[in-house]
């Protein structure tokens, strides 16, 4: 006999089963992770200028070499080395005594040539006044000729005497050696004491001065950008050669230092295919030095606006580099991959092109970023001013977050 089980308990074992596991979905839909968000900005616009960076050296405007110019014993050195001198200053002095006496000497043969100037300008008055008596025979003709050569003959010594005089008056100038230019002087190459020698082809080199405010700086470009800024000065109503140009010593950042392309070399030179260029740049700390090395920006556009963003924003393909852009809302989205090319380093951002002036760019999160997963942006909202502080006038482009604070991207997967 065979015994019946009821239906109802097994159709009730389905029915349970089939509510715990849609229980078991739910729970799981219901703790899915929300769509990580990350921080969004529009670019920074700026108007700027492009510029091109050389390397140069500075140049004094005036380099003068002291030499003796008389020969002598030196006797005083009225300088210390290394010193800033002013023009007209005393530098080195030379033992007068013998050009002293010199000078003695050529006053005492001036007053002997004058004293014969003056007997013969009277012998000559008083034969030109017997020649002119008709009456009398006293003088000859011959005999007025010859008082005649004499007193020429001592106004020529008279003036060779004043010219002795004159040199002698020279070489004792010449004893005192004084600054040419105002600047810095160097070190003494000859000591108290030691014969030095002047006014022939092996004068002594005494010491060396360099003009220090203001200073040159000297350095080279190729034709090229010599073609580039000559239409670009021209463009601008110039003539290429006042140019305003800024510097950086190797140790700064940022180029603080304005001045301004005064020349250009009339010619470029054949073995390198260069030319020489030069700034003028203010010098009243004495800072800059000759022979120093500086970099040079020189301006290689006119002022056009660009876009800036942060460097952490940008991430890196290979060789192409990237950023992060997405759509307004506050949906769950897939950002998209702009590739951009990179510029300079303006007040903090990087210079780049290929994005638009109103793309919303990830600058903070990019770590949370994977290929094809959504994720959420907040739109950055600027720093509040200081109290008691104008706020900053930004251009109406939102502020950028602070670079030390957002991870470095990862690159998308191909």
């Amino acid at each position: 006999m065979t015994t019946a089980f009821p239906r109802f308990p097994v159709v009730a074992c389905v029915l349970a089963a089939l509510a715990l596991a849609g229980c078991s979905e739910q729970n799981q839909a219901q703790q899915a992770p929300p769509a990580p968000s990350v921080t969004v900005a529009k670019p920074v616009t700026r108007e700027i200028t492009d510029y091109d960076e050389y390397v140069g050296r500075f140049q004094a405007i005036d380099l003068v070499n002291v030499y003796a110019r008389v020969s002598g014993y030196l006797d005083k050195i009225g300088f210390t080395d290394g010193q800033m001198v002013k023009q007209g200053d005393l530098l080195f002095t030379i033992d007068k005594r013998p050009f002293q006496n010199a000078l003695d000497q050529a006053n005492a043969n001036l007053q002997r040539s004058q004293a014969a100037l003056d007997f013969a300008q009277s012998d000559l008055q008083r034969a030109q006044t017997l020649l002119e008596d008709k009456n009398s025979t006293a003088i000859s003709r011959q005999t007025f000729d010859q008082r005649l050569q004499t007193e020429r003959t001592a106004r020529a010594d008279v003036a060779a005497a004043q010219a002795a005089v004159h040199s002698a008056q020279l070489d004792l100038e010449f004893t005192d050696l004084r600054s040419p230019v105002t600047g810095r002087i160097g070190d003494r190459k000859v000591s108290v004491g030691n014969l030095v020698t002047g006014g022939s082809g092996s004068n002594t080199l005494l010491a060396t001065i360099v003009s220090m405010d203001p200073i040159y700086f000297e350095f080279t470009y190729d034709e090229a950008s010599y073609l580039r800024y000559q239409r670009l000065a021209k463009a601008m109503g110039g003539n290429g050669e006042t140019i305003a140009v800024q510097l950086e010593l190797i140790d700064e950042k940022g180029f603080p230092h304005k001045g301004t392309l005064d020349f250009v070399d009339n010619r470029i030179s054949e073995e390198t295919g260069t030319i020489r260029g030069r700034a003028s740049f203010a010098n009243p700390d004495g800072v800059f030095t000759p022979g120093m090395f500086g970099r040079i920006q020189v301006p290689a556009s006119p002022p056009h606006e660009a876009l800036l963003v942060p460097d952490v924003a940008i991430g890196t393909e290979q060789t192409r580099k990237f950023v992060y852009v997405m759509q307004p809302g506050d949906q769950p989205q897939v950002p998209q991959i702009k590739y951009v090319t990179l510029g300079r380093v303006h007040e903090g951002q990087r210079i780049v092109t290929g994005i638009d002036k109103n793309d919303l760019v990830v600058v903070n999160g990019l770590i949370r970023i994977r290929p094809g997963a959504q994720v959420v942006g907040k739109l950055e909202q600027p720093a509040a001013p200081a109290a008691g502080a104008a706020p900053a006038n930004n251009g109406g482009a939102a502020a950028t977050t602070p670079a030390a604070k957002t991870p470095a991207a990862n690159p998308p997967a191909n």
